[in-house]
């Protein structure tokens, strides 16, 4: 049995979960997700609590069990609690700022680079940190990554932008070496 998939998944209050023709929309107080469920995967609401079973033992079940009760419960924090990631602009020159929800990163090109905001996330800045915030784990993750891809940290010195919680690995210079 999977040990994260046989957990039942808790319903806060204010929160709304409807299962439908393999989908399961949650709707809560930040706003409403949907996710579709794979036919070897069945999920039952029960008073306060959601359970995620499996069909049978086949490996394809047994792989989907954990990530779809994982993904209903992801929904569920994001649409009470929200997600954010923050990233750090380490370095001279590489700087961001917003106009609107748009964010112009500064990062040591020719031209400022705009980045459009994917859909359900939002940018918010604090000196030089940005944070991406938003109820989809899923889009947040992908807005950081899509963010911190156009100059990532350098590898010999602090510059690039990086996750607040990232430990950049620096390279050993020719006076270390030699």
């Amino acid at each position: 049995m999977s040990r994260i998939g046989i957990l039942p998944i808790d319903i806060p209050t204010g929160v709304e979960i409807t299962l439908s023709d393999a989908r399961c929309i949650v709707k809560g107080p930040k706003g409403e997700l949907s996710e579709d469920i794979h036919p070897l995967i069945t999920v039952v609401k029960e008073d306060s609590a959601v359970i995620v079973s499996r069909a049978n033992d086949q490996k394809l079940a047994r792989s989907l069990h954990g990530l779809t009760r994982t993904l209903i419960a992801n929904m569920v924090v994001g649409v009470t609690e929200g997600y954010r990631k923050s990233l750090e602009f380490m370095g001279s020159g590489i700087t961001a700022d917003l106009q609107g929800s748009t964010l112009v990163v500064e990062a040591g090109y020719s031209h400022k680079v705009p980045v459009e905001p994917i859909e359900g996330t939002a940018f918010s800045k604090d000196g030089n940190v940005v944070h991406v915030d938003g109820i989809s784990k899923q889009a947040v993750g992908q807005q950081a990554a899509l963010v911190r891809r156009i100059r990532p940290p350098s590898g010999y010195r602090a510059q690039g932008i990086k996750y607040t919680d990232e430990q950049p690995k620096y390279k050993a210079g020719k006076a270390r070496v030699g």
